[in-house]
């Protein structure tokens, strides 16, 4: 597992989409003070989960987005990607590239990923905690560090190891595991409280549930004269909605009978008015007859008018003014002129006779057409009103009807809580006697229940004195496990490296001065086996030589068989001898033995350099 890639978004001075590529092996950020070097390590705990802005050089957390240049408006979020490769599944998750990313915007919101998906800074910190890196663990050494490192009292030291040793991951597994524990007993302590309380309040709840019992009785007699009541209501009503069915029959009948008189008067005004259609002609001819004989009237009285007048002016005139036109034919014309007034006076009288008898018809036809009229506002009239009667009754009957139904599903809901309420009372009588039973049982054993509390409260004791020890064993054993991982770990370790020590061994009858495995040679006093193995160290597996000669040969023998690393001990040597200066040349790409030299026998002198 190997850093990959890490893009810059906006972060402290990296302003433009910046990804940096790491390959295996190392890798240097080279550039002059204020190029932003320390800014990249700054991105990388960031990315991690880091939640102090001092920790990153900062005042506020804010601080970490881009805040502008001269040239640049500054940004309103910062967003650093960390792709880790995990072809070798170091990470517990089944991708073999995981990309984290975290977005932070200038209202001060937050947002995490892991390969694009939106996560907790917990499921960050616990995907990072199995492998050994994180905010937390010691994995960046920042600027000042090493010095609190180094001058680091025990206790200090001893943490910083058991960081570096993944302890970190398991200590904060015990400390939920402490809470759940506490939280555990906090609810048993409540569970207690309320056993406690539930054993109080058992006689009152019985009283109650006497109570109970005569109420439900009473709301059981209630319910059934509310029944009888609503029953009674429904036969009334249904005797009503009959009545008023027969009312609507009848009413139905009359509308019927008033619509069939409705028709004959509306036929009969039809032939009424045809009738005048048909009149209107005659009368319009009468009238106008009767203008013409008018005229006709008015022109003989004016000629009539004049002839008495040419008569007396004939008869009074002097014999000598009287010549002119024949008397006989004045007789004539005045005999012809009354002949025609006296026909124009008949034909007047029979014109004004006939328009008389039309306008008489013609005042009958209108007196009955007013009273068919009338008769018929009046019959439309009637007729609304039963219109209007009838839909009211109707909507009495609807809403009668309306009633009946609400009587009826509240009498077969009344009906179902009946008997639900019975049942219910049947229940409470049973619990009831079940908890009467129960508190009469735990009246008469008081004192057992006290014994039982007293001996449920020493087991709880003994528990939590077993849940201690328990406890003390998990973290030994955690302890052991992890020495013995780390033991692993180191002893996997040797095995991918070369080891020369068996080709050394293998070879011990072509060289001389091959005493064989150190550990061998010791003869160690009981007691002092873990202090003596932590002072060899690696030196313990190392091969025991009499000369630094039998050494360069050793050594030779590793160079030309590409053996791998060796480390010799030079036994019952004197301490200023020097190694042979070939010893020092080992070819490039060759492990070379590591020799020390030892002023007894076997005991660890100075470490050589590492050939």
């Amino acid at each position: 597992m190997h850093l990959k890639a890490l893009t810059l978004r906006g972060f402290k001075s990296f302003a433009s989409a910046t990804t940096l590529r790491f390959e295996p092996g190392i890798t240097c950020v080279v550039g002059p003070n204020g190029s932003g070097k320390s800014n990249v390590v700054d991105a990388l705990s960031w990315v991690m989960g880091e939640q102090g802005a001092k920790s990153l050089r900062g005042g506020k957390m804010e601080d970490v987005i881009f805040a502008g240049t001269t040239g640049r408006p500054p940004l309103g979020r910062a967003e650093v990607s960390l792709t880790i490769d995990n072809s070798d599944g170091a990470l517990p998750i089944e991708y073999a590239e995981v990309t984290i990313t975290r977005t932070m915007f200038r209202n001060g919101g937050s947002e995490y990923q892991i390969n694009g998906d939106t996560c907790r800074l917990l499921d960050i910190q616990e995907l990072l905690s199995d492998s050994g890196i994180g905010r937390e663990m010691h994995v960046i050494v920042g600027q000042g560090q090493l010095d609190s490192v180094l001058h680091a009292d025990p206790m200090g030291r001893r943490a910083f190891i058991e960081e570096a040793a993944g302890v970190l991951k398991h200590r904060k597994r015990k400390e939920k595991a402490l809470r759940k524990l506490d939280a555990m007993q906090a609810n048993l302590a409540r569970v207690q409280d309320l056993t406690d309380e539930l054993r109080r309040q058992l006689k009152p709840l019985g009283r109650q549930a006497a109570v109970a019992r005569r109420a439900a009785v009473i709301q059981a007699d209630l319910r059934d004269a509310r029944l009888r009541l609503l029953a009674d209501d429904l036969v009334r009503l249904r005797e009503a909605l009959r009545a008023e069915i027969a009312d609507e029959a009848a009413l139905k009948e009359r509308k019927e009978t008033a619509e069939q008189e409705l028709k004959k008067a509306l036929h009969r005004e039809a032939l009424l008015e045809d009738e005048v259609r048909r009149l209107t002609p005659r009368l319009q001819r009468a009238q106008q007859t009767w203008y013409e004989l008018s005229q006709l009237a008015e022109r003989v009285r004016g000629t009539v008018s004049l002839a008495d007048a040419r008569v007396k002016s004939a008869t009074s005139a002097p014999p000598e003014e009287r010549r002119g036109r024949d008397p006989e034919d004045l007789e004539r014309e005045a005999a012809r002129i009354r002949e025609q007034e006296a026909e124009l006076e008949a034909a007047l009288e029979a014109a004004q006779r006939a328009l008389d008898d039309t306008v008489a018809h013609r005042a009958e036809l209108e007196r009955e057409l007013a009273v068919e009229e009338r008769r018929l506002k009046d019959l439309a009239r009637a007729i609304a009103d039963r219109r209007e009667g009838l839909a009211r009754l109707s909507g009495q009957v609807n809403a009668a009807r309306s009633r009946a139904a609400s009587a009826q599903a509240e009498i077969d809901r009344l009906a179902t809580a009946r008997d639900e309420a019975q049942e219910r009372a049947v229940r409470a009588q049973e619990e009831y006697e079940a908890l009467r039973a129960e508190v009469d049982g735990l009246d008469a054993g008081d004192a057992d229940l006290a014994e039982r509390y007293e001996a449920a409260k020493r087991q709880l004791a003994e528990a939590e004195s077993a849940l201690t020890a328990a406890r003390e064993a998990a973290t030994a054993a955690e302890r052991r496990r992890a020495a013995t991982q780390a033991r692993h770990e180191a002893l996997a370790l040797g095995l991918r490296r070369k080891d020369g020590t068996g080709i050394l061994l293998g070879a011990r009858d072509r060289l001389t001065g091959i005493l064989g495995p150190a550990a061998e040679l010791l003869t160690i006093r009981p007691g002092y086996e873990i202090p003596l193995a932590a002072a060899f160290g690696a030196a313990a597996d190392a091969i025991a030589v009499t000369t630094p000669a039998a050494a360069a040969e050793a050594i030779k023998l590793l160079r030309k068989q590409d053996g791998g690393r060796a480390a010799l001990l030079l036994a019952d040597a004197p301490d200023t001898e020097p190694p042979p200066s070939h010893a020092g040349n080992a070819a490039p790409g060759h492990d070379g033995a590591a020799s020390r030299r030892g002023a007894g026998n076997g005991a660890p002198g100075h470490d050589a350099p590492a050939l």
